[in-house]
């Protein structure tokens, strides 16, 4: 009984040491990628999304996706672009002090939460890639996007145009950009990472950058 007692414990231990031993493989060959992303005239162009395809079956650690938060804040969606992974709930948290009603008839995910304030009644799980234009009921010019991806490695672009992207497996993929208003579709550029080394990718995307559309002012009254 004791030598099996033994046998059992010193098993369970090299059961450890091999899971820590592949956790630490799997880091120690990850590699990043740095993207930017320029208008036609050399200008940094922000909330560009891009994303790594793996061209074959990515092996080592894989991300789950985690919850996304995307605010109503002064009228408007925060962020403005939201990039998820395949499978991601997303909430929708009221900050303002008025209701709003969140909807989209996207075919990558249609759905309505109705007018409410503070925490949404609900989460929203995306699980189609696409892309998913958000809007509001109540206030035109509100529009929000969300795109949706079948990899968890993505980034988006900030007033720099630069993208950095860590953690990807060793291999081949396939880089892709994307802005919503993006007037043509960027040839996507094929990148290799090896162990601990990084890729630099450069797109020229021609699209035109973000106007806020005009809001009326609240006045004062709640629940306008």
């Amino acid at each position: 009984m004791t030598t099996t007692c033994y046998k059992r414990s010193t098993i369970r231990q090299w059961h450890r040491m091999i899971a820590v031993t592949l956790v630490m493989v799997g880091h120690a060959w990850g590699g990043s990628l740095s993207a930017k992303i320029v208008d036609p005239s050399g200008n940094p162009v922000a909330d560009a999304a891009v994303y790594a395809l793996p061209r074959a079956v990515a092996r080592g650690h894989v991300r789950a996706p985690k919850g996304v938060a995307i605010e109503q804040k002064d009228r408007e969606f925060v962020p403005y672009v939201t990039v998820v992974q395949t499978g991601t709930t997303v909430s929708f948290p009221n900050r303002d002090p008025l209701l709003h009603h969140v909807y989209s008839f996207s075919p990558a995910k249609s759905f309505e939460i109705k007018l409410y304030s503070g925490d949404a009644p609900r989460g929203i799980v995306f699980d189609k890639p696409g892309t998913v234009t958000l809007g509001c009921n109540i206030h035109d010019w509100m529009i929000g996007y969300i795109l949706v991806v079948e990899t968890p490695f993505f980034g988006k672009s900030g007033v720099d145009g630069k993208v950095h992207i860590s953690e990807l497996t060793a291999g081949e993929y396939e880089v892709v950009v994307w802005h919503p208003t993006q007037r043509a579709v960027a040839e996507p550029k094929a990148v290799r990472i090896d162990a601990d080394v990084g890729a630099d990718v450069m797109f020229t995307l021609d699209a035109t950058p973000r106007i806020k559309r005009f809001k009326p002012p609240l006045d004062g009254v709640r629940y306008k």
